[in-house]
Formats: structure tokens, sequence, C-alpha cells
């Protein structure tokens, strides 16, 4: 089994979300706590990131402003809107009760059912 967790259809959307919610990022910002807060089982690929970035944006779900990252260039800096908040809550405990439900399946035994 690789070290590192493939995800599943539909979460990098919740976890860029998450990571956001943490503090404003920048684009690479985000992969990096991303990785560092998955005790290094996530490692989303750029390509994969930046698209989703824009889907959010597009949403409404998280808005930027220009900064400047450690390396001191001019880069995007993210942060949650109130609707990509509200995403965020409702995406939570939706994942909350998915995962729940899924437990008990994967701990079921014969005289369980």
């Amino acid at each position: 089994m690789a070290s590192t967790t493939e995800l599943l259809q539909g979460t990098l959307d919740l976890l860029i979300l998450k990571a956001i919610s943490l503090g404003p990022l920048h684009g690479y910002g985000v992969l990096l706590r991303l990785q560092q807060i998955s005790r290094d089982k996530l490692r989303i690929q750029q390509g994969s990131l930046y698209p989703a970035l824009y889907r959010l944006e597009h949403q409404g779900l998280v808005a930027w402003a220009w900064g400047e990252s450690e390396n001191r260039r001019k880069a995007k800096f993210y942060r949650l809107t109130a609707a990509g908040r509200r995403r965020l809550d409702h995406e939570r405990a939706y994942w909350s009760r998915l995962s729940e439900a899924i437990g008990f399946v994967l701990d079921a035994a014969p005289e369980d059912v």
C-alpha cells in the first residue's frame, strides 16, 4: 500500500476550504498545509489544486488578495468567504455522518446481522 492516500472524488474542495479556514494562504501554501496537517499522508498535485481554487473562487467560497510569499514573490492569498465558511460547516457535518456510517459497516461482526 502506498504511503500517501488517494483522495476520493469530490474531497479536494473540502480539504482546500479547511486548509484556508486556518488562515489565509497562497496556492502552494495550501499544498504544504494539507501535507502538514495530514501528517504527510496527503499530497495534492498543483495540477489539481489550481483548477479547484479557481472553481471555489467562482462559486464565491474563497476570495483572494495580492500579498508577498515567504520567498518575497507576489502571490494570491486566499481566504474563506462567509459562503465558504457555511459550505465548510455543511460538508464537514456530511463527512462526519458518512464516516460514522462507514465505520459501522466496517466494524460489523456476524452477530450484528
